[in-house]
Order: C-alpha cells, then sequence, then structure tokens
C-alpha cells in the first residue's frame, strides 16, 4: 500500500510539472507514461511478473530473454501498444536494448493488443474525461500511445462494457 501512494505521489507530480512546463497535451502525456513506466518497471523489476509467452526458446540469449520480460512487464502493467513497447526497449532514455533484441521481444510476447487498447481507453475516459474522438487520437498518436487505427477502434466500441 505504501509503494502505491509513493506511485501515486511520483505520477502527479511529474504530471504536474510536466502541464506547467507549457508542453502540448500529447507530449506531456506520453513523457508521462515513460516516467511512469520506469518507474512501475524499476518497482516490479525485483517481484515476479508472471510470463504470458510460452514460445520463448532455449536458443535466446539472456538479452533477448531480458527484452522480452521486459516487453511483457510492459505490456501486463501499462497496456502499452507493440509500437510503444518497441520505442521503449531501444530508446537510449528507457532500456537501451538493440534493434534485434527488441525486435525479438515483439516477435516473441503474447499479448492482447485489443486488450491493451481498451485498457488505455478506459484510462483516458476515467481520469482525463476525454470524448472518444480524443481518445481515439490519444490512442492512434505517433506522440501518444501508437496503436494500429483497428486496435484503438475496437477499444472505441468497447468502452462502457
Amino acid at each position: 500500500m505504501k509503494n502505491k501512494k509513493i506511485f501515486l505521489i511520483i505520477f502527479m507530480l511529474v504530471l504536474l510539472v510536466l502541464i506547467f512546463s507549457g508542453c502540448e497535451l500529447e507530449e506531456s502525456l506520453n513523457s508521462v507514461n515513460n516516467s511512469v513506466s520506469n518507474v512501475v518497471t524499476n518497482y516490479t523489476e525485483d517481484k515476479s511478473v508472471s510470463n504470458s509467452s510460452a514460445s520463448e526458446t532455449s536458443s535466446a540469449t539472456k538479452e533477448q530473454k531480458n527484452a522480452l520480460k521486459k516487453a511483457e512487464s510492459y505490456s501486463n502493467m501499462m497496456h502499452m501498444s507493440k509500437k510503444a513497447i518497441y520505442a521503449q526497449l531501444i530508446s537510449e532514455y528507457g532500456e537501451k536494448f538493440s534493434a534485434a533484441d527488441a525486435q525479438y521481444a515483439i516477435d516473441n510476447i503474447k499479448a492482447d493488443w485489443n486488450f491493451n487498447a481498451l485498457a488505455k481507453a478506459k484510462s483516458y475516459q476515467e481520469s482525463m474525461n476525454m470524448s472518444k474522438s480524443a481518445i481515439y487520437d490519444q490512442l492512434t498518436s505517433e506522440y501518444g500511445e501508437q496503436f494500429t487505427k483497428a486496435e484503438a477502434q475496437y477499444a472505441i466500441d468497447h468502452l462502457g462494457e
């Protein structure tokens, strides 16, 4: 419970700093998402996160396995899109995996991208009171969540269920 309070305080501080710095909404949300994902990843790094990927092969390198575990964490905890996870894995400000190791993770992760898009959409609707149109734009934005148009449309179609 104490860790949840700390996480919430950090999240709110980052959000306030970004809002008052005059950043665009999409850039602010993307930065908050990256900051929060780093906090969540660091917090869950030592915890056992259930792996959703059964296709991990014994021939995978340690770096590939680590990239896959990190990708699963981003998917399970942050409900990120495939494109956003890949970007986070290779980012010099993120996980700094090689493009090949990140691609291995993306190719081997077992994730329900429609579910992730819907979880993000519900979060925007509940916490930011955004319209369906604004949520769709945020879900598909290259500066936002980077879901496919089909995944975003699935989320919009299933909001409220």
